[in-house]
This record gives C-alpha cells, sequence and structure tokens, in this order.
C-alpha cells in the first residue's frame, strides 16, 4: 500500500512590514517554496522572444504596507508570481496565483465581461482567450487549481501563440503538484486562513456576488469534514469528485448559507453552495450576469434547473435549482474536456439524488 501524500507546506512571512518593497526576481523552482499554489514556468516562449524575468511576491498576515505588487482593494497579502516575457518589440506577462476569495468567475475572472472563447492545451485543460479589464489582449486557465493570467503589454500576440504558451507550461518543482493538489482548499485558502477584507466579486453565469466582510465564513476542519457533511445529508462524492472543505456564512447572527468544495484528482473544481429557500442571498429562479453565456432550463426529475455555460464542450457551467425539502442549490464547476454541459449536468443529478436519498437530514438544520 503506497504512503499517502503528504499535504503542501510553503514559507511565510511573520508580519506585514517584513513584504519585500519589490518583488525580488526568483527563478520558479527556488519561489515555488513560497507559494500556496502550483507554480508553472514557460517551457518554450513565443518566436523573437528571448527574456523571461519572474518576480515573486511573498505571503505575509494582513496588513497594510507600501510594498510593490501587493493588492489595492484589500489589507490581504497572499502570495503571487509575475512573469514578463519579452523580445522582438512583444512584451506579455503572465501572472500566478490561488484565486481564493471567491470561486473564480466562469472560471476565468479576469475576462469578466469579455467575448470569450476556448482553446484546448492537452490533457483535458483549457485556455480561455478575450480581452481583460485593461482592455488588453488577454488569456486565462487554472492549471491543478492555480489561476495563470496572460495579459499583453506591447506589440502583437497570435492566438496560436499565446495557446501554445498555456500548453507549453510544466510544472516548476513537479514533486509539488500531487502534494498541493492532496492539501484542502481550506489549508490553502489564505482568505479562509486570515480575516482579510475582501470585496464583492461575480462567481458565474448567474447573479451572485462574493460575501462582504459582514458575510463571514466559518470553515469546518479538514478532518471532520466529512462526518459534517453526511449529517447535513450533502454527499460527499460526485463523479470523480470529492469533497475536502466546507464552510458556513452567516450575517453574525445565522447561519445562512453552505459552501463545500468538491476537487479531482486533476484540480478541477466544484463548489456547491446551499441554503434555506428565502434564508440566504440565493435568488430563485436566478438572474443572469454580465458575462457572455448561454442559458437554457432543464428539467430534473420534474423540477426545472437553471443552467448556464459559456462552452458546451468545455463549461465553465452554472447551475441553480431547487431541492423539494424547501432549500436553494447552486453548483459551479471549472473548465476541461470533461466538465462541458451534459457531464456537468449528470453531476447535478448525481447530486440532487444523494441529497434526496439523503430523506430526514436537513442541510442547515
Amino acid at each position: 500500500m503506497s504512503s499517502p501524500v503528504p499535504p503542501w507546506r510553503w514559507h511565510i512571512l511573520d508580519r506585514a512590514a517584513d513584504l519585500d518593497r519589490v518583488p525580488p526576481a526568483i527563478e520558479e523552482a527556488r519561489a515555488q517554496d513560497w507559494c500556496n499554489f502550483v507554480l508553472w514556468r514557460p517551457s518554450r516562449l513565443p518566436g523573437g522572444c528571448d527574456a523571461s524575468v519572474g518576480t515573486l511576491r511573498r505571503e505575509a498576515p494582513p496588513g497594510r504596507v507600501e510594498a510593490e505588487g501587493r493588492t489595492p482593494w484589500s489589507d490581504a497579502n497572499p502570495s503571487g508570481y509575475r512573469t514578463e516575457i519579452s523580445g522582438g518589440g512583444r512584451r506579455l506577462r503572465l501572472k500566478q496565483f490561488l484565486y481564493d476569495w471567491a470561486f473564480p468567475a466562469a472560471d476565468h475572472p479576469c475576462l469578466w465581461g469579455s467575448e470569450t472563447r476556448p482553446a484546448g492545451i492537452g490533457e483535458g485543460r483549457v485556455v480561455w482567450l478575450g480581452t481583460d479589464y485593461l482592455g488588453h489582449r488577454a488569456a486565462s486557465a487554472r492549471l491543478a487549481r492555480t489561476t495563470v493570467e496572460l495579459s499583453v503589454l506591447e506589440g502583437e500576440f497570435t492566438d496560436d501563440e499565446i495557446v501554445a504558451l498555456f500548453a507549453a507550461l510544466r510544472p516548476a518543482v513537479p514533486d509539488a503538484v500531487p502534494r498541493v493538489l492532496a492539501t484542502p482548499f481550506a489549508e490553502l485558502s489564505y482568505w479562509a486562513r486570515h480575516p482579510a477584507d475582501m470585496v464583492s466579486v461575480p462567481t458565474g453565469v448567474f447573479h451572485f456576488h462574493r460575501r462582504g466582510r459582514e458575510h463571514e465564513g466559518d470553515w469546518v476542519p479538514s478532518e471532520e469534514v466529512v462526518a459534517f457533511l453526511t449529517a447535513q445529508g450533502v454527499p460527499v462524492a460526485a463523479g470523480e469528485f470529492r469533497a475536502e472543505s466546507a464552510a458556513t456564512f452567516g450575517d453574525g447572527a445565522a447561519v445562512r448559507e453552505l459552501d463545500v468544495v468538491y476537487s479531482s484528482p486533476s484540480g478541477g473544481e466544484l463548489r456547491l453552495t446551499a441554503q434555506r429557500t428565502g434564508g440566504g442571498r440565493l435568488a430563485f429562479p436566478p438572474e443572469r450576469d454580465k458575462h457572455p453565456a448561454t442559458a437554457e432550463v432543464r428539467d430534473l426529475s420534474g423540477r426545472p434547473v437553471h443552467l448556464g455555460y459559456l462552452s458546451a464542450e468545455f463549461g465553465a457551467c452554472d447551475a441553480c435549482w431547487q431541492h423539494p425539502d424547501g432549500y436553494d442549490l447552486r453548483l459551479l464547476g471549472s473548465a476541461g474536456a470533461g466538465l462541458g454541459r451534459e457531464a456537468f449536468l449528470g453531476l447535478v443529478a448525481e447530486i440532487d439524488a444523494a441529497l434526496r436519498l439523503a430523506g430526514n437530514a436537513e442541510v442547515l438544520g
């Protein structure tokens, strides 16, 4: 019998005041020990580009300091890695980090609001091409949970060049991949570990923005997740996905919503939200958010399920429905070759059937 994979542990600064005023240049293999995510390196550069410089933003406890590269909208100081690739009058940058303050909107939050198009990059993975919030030609992918965002800063890069760059990304430290994937989201997430300021952000095709500080999350200890969900009547598995993190959210007076994070061996993710009908912020029937997508209503054992998706082949999907016993449900999925419309609906049906089979168990009861 093989021994279990040890969880990932990384370096963290003791104080926000210890942050580098300017992120230092550190090559990817050395920077991995400072990252709560799998760090990827380009194994091939676009034609004519001959320079690649990566800089590290280290993690530190919350606190506002004068440091280049830290987020301007929060007192949070999560880790991140930035790579600038240039040559021949062209320049682009890659940003890598764990998007962990909400479910990544449509699986590519930096492209939110723009028309996007997917391209397969091997091993069931997908990169999305579009325009970022600064109006730059851009792309985004999630690789083993890591959000990798590309933005063109100077000159022109073709779709083929961008897709080839993503397809050629390789783990900087291959041994880190199984360890990061074996570590529950709640143990990796900066926002699950720290009381850092948050902002309201979109999460998917249907309107439901991330909670503010007044809507705190209480994360269940990793070793108690299975027992907690079983008591709630919530399934601990769906297809190849296994529940590994869970949190309840409320307004300080009562529990309003339950979030469950399911992950697959390759780093795919499902996020289930449940609430007593009318007892939280989920609205049913849901309203569309502004991101371009397809929305339809499908049948689920005689009940409507509202389904939204960007690509029938790749997802990313968003489903909202109601349980006969009086609670609202929403399932979000990351994008990938195995998470298109029909496969995702199969997971919705499996979760719904398990919830109904639980019988007397009561979600958020």
